[in-house]
Formats: C-alpha cells, sequence, structure tokens
C-alpha cells in the first residue's frame, strides 16, 4: 500500500496539467489569430473594385449539442473576378448569397480579406424592358 497506490495522484499532478494547457495553448492561438487578421484588414484600405461573379457554394456544418441534438449551420462564399484577373473568394450572409447569380457584373467593396459588399450593375436597359 506504498508507494504503489501513489501513482494516480502522480498521473494526475502530471498530465493533467498538461493537457489543460495544451487545449488552453488552442484556444488563446485561435482566438488570437482571429484578432490578428481583423486588425491586418483593419490597416487595409476599402477598396471598390469591377467584378463578375463566378461561383458560388456553401459549406454545411454539423455539431452535436447535448439537449438540442444535431445543429446544422450554413456558410455561404461567393467568389469574385475581378477587372486584374485575380480572384477572391469571401464569406457572405444567407440574404447576400440569395441575391447573387454566377455572371452577375458590379462593383465589389472589400477591405483586405473582409467582405463589404457588392452591388450588381443592371443587365437590362429600360429600353430592353419596354419591348
Amino acid at each position: 500500500m506504498g508507494f504503489e497506490s501513489l501513482w494516480m495522484f502522480d498521473w494526475l499532478g502530471t498530465v493533467l496539467p498538461v493537457f489543460f494547457v495544451v487545449v488552453l495553448g488552442i484556444v488563446v492561438l485561435s482566438a488570437g489569430r482571429e484578432v490578428m487578421e481583423w486588425h491586418r484588414n483593419k490597416r487595409q484600405p476599402v477598396l471598390t473594385v469591377g467584378s463578375r461573379i463566378t461561383a458560388r457554394r456553401t459549406h454545411l456544418q454539423q455539431r452535436r449539442q447535448e439537449e438540442q441534438g444535431t445543429r446544422t449551420y450554413t456558410f455561404y462564399y461567393l467568389t469574385f473576378e475581378v477587372e486584374s484577373g485575380d480572384r477572391m473568394e469571401f464569406k457572405v450572409t444567407g440574404e447576400e448569397y440569395g441575391q447573387c447569380a454566377e455572371g452577375d457584373e458590379g462593383r465589389l467593396t472589400f477591405q483586405g480579406t473582409r467582405y463589404i459588399g457588392f452591388q450588381r450593375l443592371n443587365r437590362y436597359s429600360l429600353e430592353q424592358v419596354k419591348m
């Protein structure tokens, strides 16, 4: 009953703190990365450029919750091709996603990697509508 019965306390005293530090480090790094990206975007100029929507996509993510069961989250993305030929993908709201179609042309406004808005150009002139 001497030292053999104390191995559990030694294990808890060594492994548990290491596990806690690793989990805490992951949380801090994730939060730090988000703050750094926000700060980097804040320093970028707000740009408005001519663009065309070249692709739309969604990403579904399911999370299991104790009392509510499974919860599904939908993330919406639009890919724009700007005047220079570069393509950029931005995360947008479901409402914005629903109002846009591939091939829409307009003015894209963004700041760094942050999407601000997209103003579509009218495809039809008033003369075409009157016909």
